[in-house]
């Protein structure tokens, strides 16, 4: 059994607004072991980011957190700036959604990768600056020794994203966060970064949660997978139960909606309507205003979290026993042929 290395029980996080309280994370349980790679899913506005900003400590001064963050048995909650200051880089690392506004326009990129460097290990800025240059080349950036005095203006997207990663993986960190760390680069720069990120899992053994929004990624990067909707995780398992087993409406209106090889033409379903104001979180099954399959129930109670097998959870009322079987869209049915298939095998 490999070791937890985060484990987060019962998080909520509120912010205080002038319109009211925004629920914006709302009773949320997972845990990380060394070396996996968890992949959170969801639209946008299902609390994705909030959740990783909690988890760096980065949270507004409107925002109140509470819930047991715990890394490796240390009580994350229980930390002060000068503490986190510590953490941030050294322990739990984070890669941002956009790299031209996360790195500095006016800081050399050398410099920036050496920066976590010199604060974490107290080394000299030589021996840092060498350092760096190791990493841009682990990261896959050619000509380093030219290339480690520039400005992030001249470089391209995908090359600006390998510069993020770098400064990311400095000091060392056993956690990596990935908010979306694809989303602004093209497809074959995003197959290349996310090749980059498995092969440093496997040399560091580091644990990756992985935020996105795109089904296809988490696909060939995950070994697990959280599906969050409006504050809340719906459904949780490995990838292939998530993928092929998958038992909540919301999961299957996802799956959907992403085209695969076997896609007919204009076979795609989006999910209509939108997701919920969480100023006023809804009652019962937040998702229900827009489930075709949604019960009486589900406007009236929200669902536990059922077991489907000992990985794998789902928060839906159809799991009840006393719940009327539905059949779900004809491509959820083939994956569950195909679950059955990998079962037998």
């Amino acid at each position: 059994m490999k070791e937890t290395v985060l484990s987060v029980k019962n998080l909520h996080v509120n912010f205080h607004t002038y319109a009211g309280e925004v629920k914006a994370i709302r009773d949320v349980n997972f845990d990380l072991k060394k070396g996996e790679t968890l992949a959170i899913v969801g639209e946008s506005g299902s609390g994705k980011s909030v959740m990783t900003r909690t988890l760096m400590g980065l949270s507004e001064k409107n925002a109140k957190v509470t819930g047991d963050i715990t890394f490796k048995g240390r009580d994350m909650q229980a930390l002060r700036e000068e503490d986190w200051v510590k953490v941030r880089g050294n322990d739990i690392a984070m890669i941002f959604q956009d790299p031209m506004t996360s790195l500095d326009p006016t800081m050399k990129i050398g410099r920036q990768i050496a920066e976590p460097i010199m604060i974490h290990t107290k080394v000299s800025k030589k021996e840092a600056l060498d350092m760096a240059l190791q990493l841009m080349k682990d990261v896959g950036i050619p000509n380093a020794e030219e290339h480690i005095n520039d400005y992030p203006h001249q470089w391209s997207g995908g090359m600006r994203q390998r510069a993020v990663i770098a400064i990311a993986l400095a000091a060392d960190p056993e956690i990596l966060i990935a908010d979306e760390p694809t989303t602004a680069l093209d497809v074959t720069i995003q197959a290349q970064i996310l090749r980059l990120m498995k092969k440093i899992q496997e040399e560091r053994d580091s644990s990756i949660i992985f935020i996105t929004h795109d089904l296809g990624v988490v696909a060939g990067m995950a070994d697990r997978v959280a599906v969050m909707y409006a504050g809340k995780i719906l459904e949780y398992g490995t990838v292939d139960e998530v993928f092929y087993n998958p038992q909540h409406p919301y999961t299957w209106g996802l799956l959907n909606s992403m085209p695969t090889i076997e896609t007919e033409s204009g076979s795609l379903e989006a999910i209509p309507g939108t997701p919920p104001d969480l100023l006023y979180p809804p009652k019962g099954d937040a998702f229900a205003p827009r489930n075709v399959f949604a019960l009486a129930i589900d406007y009236q109670e929200e669902p536990p979290m059922f077991k489907v097998s000992d990985t794998h959870f789902a928060a839906t009322w159809l799991l009840d026993e006393r719940a009327p079987k539905v059949t779900p869209p004809s491509p959820i049915l083939k994956r569950w042929e195909k679950w059955s298939k990998m079962k037998e095998k």
